[in-house]
C-alpha cells in the first residue's frame, strides 16, 4: 500500500480508528443548543445543579438572565436531595457497601407561564464499596460519585429541555 510508506503504523492505526468511529455516527459531546435566546435558572433547593446548568450554558447562544421576567423560559430546580443507605454488612457488622442516591426535582416553564416540562424528578444511584482500611480514599470516592451524579443530572435535564422543544 502506497500510503503506508508515507505514514507510519501508529498514524495508520489512528486514521483507521478515526474513520471507523466517524462511520458509526459517534460525535464528541458538544455544547447544548437550547431553542431559547434567553433563560433564567433559579433554585429553591438545589444550588449545585442550578449552578452546574448555568456553567454548561455559559458558552452557548442562550443568554442567562437574572430575572424570569427578562427570560424566554425559566428552569426551576425545586429540590436536590442526597441520601446514603447501607447495602451490605461485613461479618463484624460494619458497613461494606453503600447505595448513594441523588434526587433532583425540577420544572421548566416559558415566559407566558406555560408549563413545558411539568414538575419532574430524577433519581440517580451509585454503589460505593467502603474500605475501612482506606477511609480517606473511600470518602474521596464518595465525593467523586456524587459529582458524577451531579454531572449526569445536569446533562439529563438539559437534554430533556432540548428534546421537549423539538417535539413542540
Amino acid at each position: 500500500m502506497w500510503w503506508c510508506k508515507v505514514m507510519n503504523r501508529k498514524q495508520t492505526l489512528a486514521l483507521l480508528v478515526a474513520l471507523f468511529i466517524s462511520g458509526c455516527g459517534f460525535q464528541l459531546r458538544g455544547s447544548y443548543a437550547l431553542p431559547y435566546k434567553t433563560l433564567h435558572v433559579t433554585s429553591t433547593g438545589g444550588a449545585v445543579i442550578a449552578s452546574q446548568i448555568r456553567r454548561e450554558l455559559t458558552d452557548t447562544p442562550t443568554k442567562l438572565m437574572n430575572a424570569s421576567k427578562d427570560a424566554d423560559a425559566t428552569l426551576t430546580i425545586i429540590e436536590e436531595r442526597r441520601d446514603r443507605q447501607i447495602l451490605s454488612l461485613s461479618g463484624a457488622g460494619r458497613a461494606v457497601e453503600y447505595e448513594l442516591r441523588m434526587s433532583v426535582t425540577y420544572q421548566f416553564v416559558d415566559k407566558q407561564g406555560t408549563v413545558i416540562i411539568p414538575t419532574s424528578q430524577l433519581e440517580l444511584k451509585r454503589i460505593l464499596v467502603y474500605n475501612e482500611r482506606q477511609v480517606i480514599a473511600s470518602q474521596q470516592e464518595e465525593t467523586l460519585l456524587y459529582q458524577d451524579m451531579e454531572r449526569d443530572a445536569t446533562g439529563q435535564i438539559l437534554r430533556r429541555m432540548i428534546a421537549v422543544n423539538r417535539r413542540t
